[in-house]
């Protein structure tokens, strides 16, 4: 049976199972194909630990972890309210497609109303349909503050 935990980075076994859960992502096709620099596994739950802002959920098979989503606290100067920000998803392909996201989802987004949070938002790639169609579901939709100006698109710089 599957279980929710929030994240706890103070716990070595938790900073563990984050730090692999994302190698275990960035290695899917949809986290680009490609594992983590062997840096960033070594100092990437200390980083996390140190923000104020991050909030995390993991889902366990007994001892073992299977899912995970990360989220960072943002602020919304539209709403004058902070957001939740959900930054990764990840679910072990043994377990998708079970509804383990959903439950995630539904304890960040009670993690975010109680933080006094206007919204949740995420980005998600366009050929990720099977993700598209989760978030859908679950309430999620495109940005637009005006149709006629089109949809919001995530962008980035590399530093």
């Amino acid at each position: 049976m599957l279980t929710l935990v929030d994240v706890d980075l103070s716990r070595p076994d938790h900073a563990q199972a984050v730090t692999g859960l994302i190698s275990r992502y960035a290695r899917d096709p949809m986290g680009g194909g490609e594992d983590l620099a062997d840096e960033v596994k070594r100092v990437l739950a200390q980083r996390l630990r140190d923000r104020a802002d991050y909030f995390g959920v993991m889902a366990c098979d007994g001892a073992e972890p299977v899912a995970l989503i990360n989220c960072f606290e943002g602020f919304s100067t539209f709403m004058a309210r902070p957001l939740m920000n959900v930054h990764d998803v990840y679910v072990a392909p043994a377990y998708r497609s079970q509804g383990v996201s959903r439950r995630m989802l539904q304890r960040v987004e009670a993690e975010a109303r109680a933080r006094g949070c206007g919204k949740l938002t995420l980005e998600v790639l366009d050929g990720n349909t099977a993700a598209i169609a989760s978030y859908r579901r679950f309430g999620f939709e495109t940005y637009a503050l005006d149709p006629a100006f089109g949809r919001a698109q995530f962008w980035q710089k590399l530093l």
